[in-house]
């Protein structure tokens, strides 16, 4: 991506992006304020008002030179200091050079952009000083403003300042919010879909609500798990680089299913994937929907090659209630916990290769839905001897009970 001319001024690659966002601001309001002011001074002194024109020149030529000084020597605190410093002492000195408020036509405004630039690229406490330092300077201004010369200017002219002062100051100060507040806007949106890659929106948003440790109970919900048949021996000839491109290609075909299903996606752990229906969103096709994508995935991994490669999976899915949250206050990660869980991971364990293996309770949801062919029963850790199906794919809405087949 290309990175903005003035974006590059005073650069640093340790900058985080409020950092980086911040000296863009400054540096770009310095720029157009140092072209207001050189503008401002040449108008005053084409009227005869020289000494008060040299003020917004000299602000014009130090800023230029400071902000050079920084591109060449990034030091952004000492940057940031000098500039306030000088948006804030030198439509001062105009003001009590040009006899008061009127006779400059409030030019003594643009100070007010010190405190709210720092706003944007300092910190509270600091902004807070910086105003509190304008607030001393007001009054001063009007002390002072005897010991000026005041310049004779025509009456239309001081009006033609007061439009300008107040209008360029108010446009400037908009635009740095708005550019401010639409940068910062675009990063929340950013860190709100990296937040929603990781968690439901649902838990997501009790999260930024409050501080609690999240579990739910959830009475009916089906468990999907799938995993890579050989994998050692594939991982064995393979670098860590090319495996891990495989995984992410593999997994990025059922990431679109998850989304197509509107299910949701637990965790990866190796080559195993596990997907969730009816959490965190209670549905009642719980047990379809996640069938239909084991069915999916099936076919996706079937009918393509992964980096070259040929590949078979074992699925197995249980249905059942489970508990689903977060513990612990780091790096967190929205889990399944329960019995139902443990048995869906049993039904991949002992599966087949490209066998979508599920369990009684799954079969009693789907068998008038889908085609399941009954494989007896195995003896599962825990569990004992167990009976299984395999889901061969959906039925037709208008097919009949299949002769042969468990219904």
């Amino acid at each position: 991506m290309r990175i903005p001319l003035i974006a590059q001024i005073g650069a640093d690659r340790r900058d985080g992006e409020e950092v980086a966002l911040q000296k863009m601001i400054l540096v770009g309001f310095v720029l157009t304020s140092a072209v207001a002011a050189a503008l401002w001074g040449l108008a005053y002194i084409a009227v005869g008002a020289r000494s008060a024109g040299a003020i917004p020149a000299a602000y014009s030529a130090l800023s230029l030179m400071n902000t050079a000084l920084f591109s060449r020597f990034p030091h952004y605190s000492l940057y940031r200091f000098g500039q306030l410093t000088l948006i804030l002492l030198l439509p001062w000195l105009m003001t009590i050079n040009l006899g008061g408020f009127h006779n400059s036509s409030a030019v003594i405004l643009w100070s007010t952009l010190c405190p709210l630039c720092a706003l944007l690229v300092h910190d509270l406490r600091t902004a807070s000083r910086w105003f509190c330092a304008f607030l001393v300077l007001l009054p001063s201004s009007a002390l002072l403003q005897s010991y000026g010369a005041p310049a004779s200017l025509p009456a239309s002219m001081v009006t033609f300042f007061y439009v300008l002062n107040i209008a360029c100051v108010l446009s400037l100060a908009f635009a740095m919010l708005y550019y401010f507040i639409d940068k910062k806007n675009r990063l929340q949106e950013r860190s709100e879909m990296l937040l929603l890659n990781i968690l439901p929106v649902e838990i997501s948003n009790i999260l930024k609500g409050e501080h609690r440790t999240i579990a739910d109970q959830y009475d009916e919900a089906s468990i999907l798990f799938a995993d890579v048949v050989q994998f050692t021996p594939l991982a064995r000839s393979m670098s860590p680089l090319e495996l891990v491109g495989l995984l992410d290609e593999v997994f990025m075909c059922f990431d679109l299913l998850v989304e197509k299903y509107q299910l949701e996606k637990i965790k990866t752990i190796g080559d195993c994937y596990m997907v969730v229906a009816g959490v965190p969103r209670p549905r009642a096709d719980h047990a379809h929907a996640l069938a239909r994508m084991a069915l999916e995935m099936r076919a996706c991994v079937a009918e393509r090659e992964f980096r070259g490669r040929r590949l078979t999976f074992r699925i197995g899915m249980n249905s059942g209630p489970v508990v689903a949250g977060i513990i612990g206050r780091k790096k967190f990660i929205f889990d399944l916990w329960g019995d139902a869980v443990n048995m869906a991971s049993r039904m991949e364990s002992h599966g087949q290769s490209q066998a979508i293996q599920i369990t009684q309770a799954t079969y009693d949801l789907i068998k008038h839905d889908f085609v399941c062919e009954t494989r007896g029963t195995i003896d599962v850790k825990g569990s004992g001897e167990m009976e299984i199906w395999h889901v061969l794919s959906e039925k037709p809405s208008d097919q009949e009970h299949m002769p042969g087949l468990a219904a």
